[in-house]
């Protein structure tokens, strides 16, 4: 793949213009003869934070799980740098450099949130004490329960461990499914905010939210998925101003 090194205008910001994932025209489902995505495209660019959009049923959630191996590709190609992903397991795509936290069950209840956070960096050689120990600055929380059970935190606490999980393994992009999903008010800043914090340190981002409205206030650029296809695409900021999408996909009470 040939990578542009221009840098990209996003407003309020500016990143490198090297893209560090393409989906392009992805046809997958979960059953033969049954196609979720059709023709669906997704660009991400180094340092960028992506969210995906759209109504029940639109795909979002299913374009983030063929990228990550979970649902198997029929057509189309996903490039992460110059290497093709189509075809690789999970457990391949990670030590690609690709970390994936799931909607619902995302942490080992049985488990401290120390050995969850220990199970995160299986791939790992050497001495986690110093990411570890990063993650614990990043969610204070996690720091102060470390040898609490998984099972006894609050669906907020959840999400949290979930994604420092994730980020032991310093993804050089992280895929988060649905991270707001039941949670209060108050919680969903506070997971946005960690969301916006992790971008910040260098990570790219994919997030697929059913809370659109805030998803795009903090996305560079973000994906309004419809039928299984992107239907739109822009700066976080213009879908949000954008009088179609508000009138077809912001009015609209639930994005799951």
């Amino acid at each position: 793949m040939s990578v542009s090194q221009s840098m990209v205008d996003l407003g309020d910001r500016q990143i490198s213009g090297q893209i560090i994932l393409e989906a392009r025209n992805i046809v997958a489902g979960y059953v033969d003869g049954v196609d979720i995505l059709q023709g669906a495209n997704l660009t991400v660019y180094e340092g960028e934070l992506v969210t995906v959009i759209g109504s029940n049923g639109a795909g979002k959630s299913t374009l983030a799980k063929t990228i990550f191996g979970l649902v198997p590709v029929r057509s189309g190609e996903i490039l992460f740098g110059d290497r093709s992903l189509i075809g690789l397991k999970p457990e391949q795509i990670v030590r690609c450099g690709i970390s994936y936290v799931p909607q619902i069950a995302n942490v080992f209840p049985s488990l401290s949130i120390s050995e969850n956070l220990d199970m995160g960096a299986y791939t790992r050689e050497g001495n986690i004490t110093e990411v570890k120990n990063k993650i614990y600055e990043n969610f204070p929380v996690l720091a102060k329960r470390r040898n609490q059970r998984a099972g006894t935190l609050s669906g907020g606490e959840r999400q949290m461990l979930a994604m420092g999980r994730a980020m032991m393994l310093e993804p050089k992009l992280l895929i988060l499914d649905e991270p707001s999903a039941a949670l209060s008010p108050i919680l969903v800043k506070d997971i946005f905010d960690l969301i916006q914090k992790i971008n910040q340190g260098g990570t790219s981002i994919i997030l697929v939210e059913q809370n659109a409205r805030k998803a795009l206030a903090i996305a560079d650029r973000g994906y309004v998925m419809h039928l299984g296809k992107d239907e739109f695409t822009g700066k976080g900021s213009d879908l949000l101003n954008d009088p179609e999408v508000a009138e077809l996909y912001l009015g609209m009470g639930n994005f799951k």
